[in-house]
């Protein structure tokens, strides 16, 4: 477990079944975010935050039906307003940014990351829930507020735009 949450504040002992789910999950959530913000360290920042946040409420979280949903929640939510004050700082302030450092990924897993990263924020943030998030359709209205027909056309959509931006890739062809 990473030292920031064996260290959080008020003194007490971090409960068992928060260190399980924090343990079992965080990977896979942090996955999932990676593909919508293409950054490893923001990425581990945002999820941390979330598990900090789920952890200072955890005696009402573990009630949920489903805390690790509630964590995702929250780490998206984070993700976005990031995204949305860095979209403004690059478009205002930053027009031509550095290329920012990468993990050490597999040429395929960057190639899907950088074609995800051109899709419209609604349709990549889709895509990631169903197919690396493996969240059904009704867990993505649930997740997004967004009606049934909306979330479905979003899918269609992105995976329409991913095709386009993913042609001519195959095994190193790009």
């Amino acid at each position: 477990m990473d030292a920031a949450l064996v260290a959080l504040p008020r003194g007490r002992a971090v409960d068992q079944d928060f260190a399980s789910l924090y343990q079992a999950r965080f990977a896979d959530l942090a996955g999932q975010l990676y593909a919508f913000t293409g950054d490893a360290a923001e990425t581990h920042d945002l999820v941390q935050e979330a598990f900090i946040r789920a952890w200072e409420r955890w005696e009402r979280v573990q009630q949920y039906d489903d805390p690790v949903a509630w964590v995702r929640r929250v780490a998206w939510n984070l993700a976005m307003t990031r995204h949305k004050r860095l979209k403004i700082f690059r478009r205002v302030l930053d027009p031509n940014p550095p290329p920012p450092p990468g993990p050490d990924l597999g040429l395929d897993r960057m190639v899907l990351v950088q074609a995800l990263r051109k899709l419209p924020e609604q349709l990549r943030r889709a895509l990631v829930l169903h197919y690396l998030a493996d969240m059904s359709i009704a867990d993505i209205v649930a997740e997004t507020g967004a009606a049934e027909g909306t979330v479905k056309s979003w899918l269609h959509r992105g995976r329409a735009e991913l095709a386009v931006h993913l042609h001519g890739y195959r095994n190193g062809d790009k």
